[in-house]
């Protein structure tokens, strides 16, 4: 029984550490902190919609890791719901279809946000840009999802 017991503990533990969650800026200059208060050091300085990764929640504060993988602590009243990523690879093709042989709606360059318009499937996540508009993405190019 033991042994059924940590089998089921690790299947757990292995699909909660594939449900990330993101939360975006959701102002215009989301001040990045190295400790939970106003009058720790500023370190970066994120634009609205920049996607961040909620790492530890405390009371008002929340611990974030960026695209990069550093680690930060945000104000839990400059976030928000909003599901955005950044592309990650140097130059990444919209596609109209989630396949590699689909026709191309836009090329995009790393570190162009994008609005995740749904979970990601296969291998691909359906996102809009705000010019260019919806298409497909490869997971593999982008971070935040």
């Amino acid at each position: 029984m033991p042994v059924r017991c940590l089998a089921l503990l690790i299947a757990l533990l292995a699909a909660g550490a594939n449900a990330a969650e993101f939360r975006a800026a959701a102002e215009n200059a989301v001040i990045l902190y190295d400790a939970p208060s106003t009058k720790a050091r500023k370190l970066f300085i994120v634009n609205r919609g920049y996607p961040l990764e909620v790492v530890v929640q405390v009371e008002g504060w929340v611990k974030v890791r960026d695209a990069t993988g550093a680690l930060s602590w945000a104000e839990v009243k400059s976030l928000d719901n909003s599901r955005n990523v950044l592309v990650r690879a140097a130059s990444v093709a919209l596609r109209q279809k989630p396949a590699d042989d689909a026709p191309v709606v836009a090329e995009l360059r790393r570190d162009v946000l994008l609005e995740l318009v749904d979970r990601p499937a296969g291998g691909w996540a359906q996102v809009r840009h705000r010019d260019a508009g919806a298409g497909f993405v490869r997971v593999a190019d982008i971070w935040g999802e």
